[in-house]
């Protein structure tokens, strides 16, 4: 049975669906973006060893003709990554009822729920997911009040490690194009930007009776600086490559995803695009995936660097904070980009955020 929490939100238990609900029945278009079952090698997404003594030119390299990559000898320990995937599964396993103590509030961020975007398309989505801000504390309480330590200890020991690797990322994307730690201000007096924001977020996507006419998380950029994905063994998570189509990320054993957020494409002046992405479903397999979304801290207003300024390129965008970012993001979604944009790129840039999110094949949305 479904549960309903207000009049805009009903929660469906995936687990007990034989047929796809026509509420999260996406109907097929000719799409201008189309995917193949079989990513072309030449078309795969770049796999980058950080130990690597030219890593930070493949960073560099990956971040602008793709705007993700997948990293090995990244340093998060095996044992760890196994127990967020271990512990993820323990909390969407839950009976609905349960996980629905956890309930994200109408206005709120932290809890269980959709998918954010969900109010943007007419049709749901088939997932179910959970954020992390702060400490998941109280939320683990209401979900396992005799035994909810675990799951805060694993989250915890995560979001710890995750952060050291963001503001390494960071370092090495920035480097690639010259701009040392010294350049950014709130990178902090050490350079490892540790007054930096985060939020985690898990999302699971059950295996689905009809995944043709199913979307697991429809199309999006992330409002972030970074965001670095870790997912399960089944397939899903998809990038669109200009002149290409969707092209499928398979998960990569012991690797995780990293990918340019919204507000380092601001910081770059538009040089690094924020990659579109989506998430398909699966028949035969659930997938879980974990999103370490990485921003910078509350006061710092975001904009292009001066030194790719001073490369005579003008800056693109007006200067904002990741909390008012993400309250354009969460009104105006897709036109967030172009509403803080100062002027039409020149002097050869181009701003490759000037996607049609709607326009795949899923369904057709009038914006």
């Amino acid at each position: 049975m479904p549960a309903v929490l207000s009049d805009a939100i009903v929660h469906l238990d995936y687990s007990t669906l034989k047929e796809l609900p026509e509420s999260h029945a996406w109907v097929p278009l000719n799409d201008e973006y189309p995917s193949g079952d079989v990513t072309p090698v030449a078309e795969a997404v770049p796999v980058i060893n950080l130990d690597d003594p030219i890593a930070e030119k493949l960073i560099g390299h990956a971040c602008k003709t793709w705007g993700v990559f997948q990293v090995i000898n990244h340093g998060v320990p095996t044992r760890l990554l196994d127990s967020i995937q271990s512990a993820g599964n323990s909390l969407f396993s839950l009976a609905l009822q349960r996980k629905l103590r956890a309930a994200r509030l109408p206005d709120g961020v932290a809890g269980y729920g959709p998918a954010r975007i969900s109010s943007f398309f007419p049709k749901r989505m088939w997932s179910e997911g959970f954020t992390i801000v702060g400490s998941p504390l109280e939320h683990a309480r209401q979900l396992w009040p005799n035994d909810y330590l675990k799951f805060c200890d694993i989250t915890e020991e995560y979001e710890r490690v995750m952060k050291q690797l963001a503001g390494k990322v960071m370092c090495l994307m920035l480097g690639s194009l010259g701009i040392t730690n010294e350049d950014v201000k709130w990178a902090g007096p050490k350079g490892q930007f540790e007054g930096a924001c985060a939020a985690l977020q898990m999302n699971y996507y059950a295996k689905c009776p009809d995944p043709k006419r199913a979307m697991g998380l429809a199309a999006h950029t992330d409002s972030t600086l970074v965001t670095i994905l870790y997912q399960n063994n089944t397939t899903g998570l998809q990038v669109l490559r200009e002149g290409v189509g969707w092209v499928t990320v398979p998960p990569l054993q012991g690797g995780l995803t990293i990918n340019v957020g919204d507000l380092f494409h601001i910081l770059t002046n538009g040089l690094y695009p924020s990659v579109l992405h989506r998430a398909v479903v699966n028949g035969t397999h659930h997938r879980l995936s974990v999103a370490y979304l990485y921003g910078p801290p509350v006061k710092v207003l975001i904009s292009p660097l001066q030194k790719i300024v001073n490369m005579g390129y003008p800056p693109l965008y007006r200067s904002v904070s990741w909390k008012e970012y993400l309250e354009i993001k969460g009104q105006y979604f897709d036109k967030a980009l172009s509403l803080i944009r100062l002027r039409v790129p020149i002097n050869g840039i181009i701003d490759v955020n000037e996607h049609n999110f709607h326009n795949e094949n899923c369904v057709r949305v009038d914006a």
